[in-house]
Parts: C-alpha cells; sequence; structure tokens
C-alpha cells in the first residue's frame, strides 16, 4: 500500500461543531498548563466516570496539543513515521510539485534519495528539511521583491 494512503486511512472523520469545540479548549487547557507548570500528566474521565491519571512526557502533550488545534482548526492531519521513504510521485505530492520537478532536484543534488533497485527512493526527513528550505527559499525571495519595489517606489 502507497504512504499517502496510509495516510489517509489515519485522516480523523469528520467533526460536530461540539466535538471541534472540545478540541480547541482541550488544546487550550494542555497548552496552558505546559506554559506554567511543566505539566507531564492528565486525569481522563472514563465511560464509568473513573478518574484515572495518565502521565505523559511533555513532549507528547505539546504534540497532542498541537493535533488538537490542527482537528479543531479542520486541518488534515497524518502521522508519518521518520524513517519512512516516498518514491519520486509520493514526494512530488508532498511538496506539490511535477515528478519531473523533484527529479530535476534529486539529479541536481539537492534532494538527497536512495535507489531500491532501479527506482528512486526519498527519506521523510530528508523531504521535510528540503520543504523547509524551499519554504525558506520562497521568503527571501518575496522580501526580494518586496524591497526592490520600495527602492523603486513602487509601493503596493
Amino acid at each position: 500500500m502507497r504512504t499517502l494512503e496510509k495516510a489517509r486511512q489515519v485522516l480523523p472523520p469528520p467533526m460536530s461543531p461540539k466535538d471541534i469545540e472540545m478540541a480547541r479548549v482541550a488544546q487550550r487547557c494542555i497548552m496552558e498548563a505546559l506554559d506554567h507548570s511543566r505539566a507531564a500528566a492528565i486525569t481522563l474521565t472514563t465511560d464509568t466516570g473513573e478518574h484515572p491519571s495518565v502521565e505523559v512526557p511533555p513532549a507528547a502533550l505539546k504534540l497532542i496539543g498541537q493535533l488538537l488545534g490542527a482537528m479543531s482548526e479542520g486541518r488534515p492531519i497524518a502521522l508519518v513515521p521518520s524513517s519512512q521513504e516516498f518514491s519520486t510521485v509520493e514526494a512530488a505530492h508532498f511538496l506539490n510539485v511535477s515528478r519531473p520537478f523533484v527529479i530535476k532536484e534529486i539529479e541536481a543534488g539537492r534532494l538527497p534519495h536512495r535507489m531500491v533497485g532501479t527506482h528512486r527512493r526519498v527519506a521523510f526527513e530528508d523531504l521535510i528539511a528540503y520543504a523547509r528550505k524551499m519554504r525558506e527559499n520562497q521568503e527571501a525571495a518575496l522580501e526580494r521583491l518586496a524591497e526592490n519595489a520600495h527602492e523603486l517606489g513602487l509601493e503596493y
């Protein structure tokens, strides 16, 4: 099964307005607790009314808070193991570019890969690093455009 198909299987079901508000409140509570006390435990209420306390590392609580925030905003969520590898087609979909562009970037040495037989595979962590660098380059280019426009008196 392909990586993107696997990712689609873990997407959460549509949430009701009540679920969205619950996620928003839970995210706010978790993040505030982390900011003030470095909380490492949360208390759950079961269907029977029990209140077991569950110890969770602060990094995991932060991740849960971020997940709840994304859910409350209706953003899609996919968990991908950092060791996951993508085909060039999957990498292109992830980056929202064409497959030939991905291959060009690989051949130019800007996107690390490994060969599996005759197929190229891109590690997820390399794909994330490339996407960040791509975004930084885009922001720098926009900043230069804005500076040039300012110098030319083309305020907009």
